[in-house]
């Protein structure tokens, strides 16, 4: 895609799932590339497997503490020189009923959703400016509906929507655009740790079957080509925008 060769692109969990598609998407359209996770050993596996595709360095860290998140970007700024693009993709979930979501469960899953987006593109945006770049959140179709057994992980996903919008606003005159991205459900790690535990591919064979109008789940490698769409000259002009990637699972959701 044109305009991401020779970009520096800083990716929050960047060690598996999503993350990782989206490192080896960027590496192939010749961008330099930042990870981090907060998972040491899973960050040294990432990086192991990646670094033969192009430039990539990381480090662990969690984006929902102050001074980690200062110094990811210090350290990706050394490493790219200037970070362009910003792929806000670290998130967590679990499933429980709303009766039984623990004040601490609360706290953590808005702690690293919605938190860590927020520390993250904020301390990014400082230094993009002057010169613009883009930012993409990761949020999801739980922002705009309300799939049970997920108030935490839904409320989280729906304020990344709102805060995406708000920075396009703030940011836009700066030259830095920004956007979100919204997938269904998508056959990562986390997803099949969390399907395994109700039910596993039985279960998602029924969610497929009666949840997603194209009758499957996404992959990976299919909400990287929308981040790395986003983040090239090709969306120029798409700005403050929550691009669902779902095989149609909103329409019914």
């Amino acid at each position: 895609m044109r305009g991401l060769k020779g970009k520096g692109v800083l990716i929050t969990g960047g060690t598996s799932g999503i993350g990782e598609a989206a490192a080896r998407r960027f590496l192939e359209e010749g961008s330099r590339v930042f990870v981090c996770g907060r998972d040491a050993g899973k960050l040294r596996i990432a990086l192991d497997s990646l670094r033969d595709m192009g430039e990539i360095d990381g480090i662990a860290c969690d984006v929902s503490r102050d001074a980690d998140v200062l110094r990811l970007i210090g350290e990706a700024e050394q490493a790219l020189e200037r970070i362009d693009v910003l792929i806000n993709n670290a998130g967590i979930s679990w499933r429980e009923p709303f009766l039984e979501i623990t004040p601490e469960h609360w706290d953590e899953i808005i702690a690293v959703n919605l938190r860590g987006v927020f520390l993250v593109a904020q301390e990014a945006a400082r230094r993009m400016m002057p010169g613009g770049g883009v930012i993409v959140n990761m949020s999801s179709t739980n922002g705009f509906g309300g799939e049970e057994d997920y108030a935490h992980y839904n409320a989280s996903k729906a304020g990344i929507i709102l805060l995406t919008r708000t920075m396009a606003v703030e940011l836009g005159p700066h030259g830095i655009r920004v956007n979100a991205i919204c997938p269904g459900y998508i056959r990562t790690p986390l997803n099949e740790t969390i399907a395994g535990a109700i039910g596993g591919e039985e279960f998602v064979a029924a969610y497929e079957r009666d949840r997603i109008p194209l009758g499957r789940a996404g992959t990976p490698e299919e909400v990287a080509s929308a981040y790395a769409f986003l983040a090239s000259d090709e969306a120029a002009f798409i700005h403050g925008e929550a691009l669902v990637v779902d095989g149609g699972q909103l329409a019914i959701m």
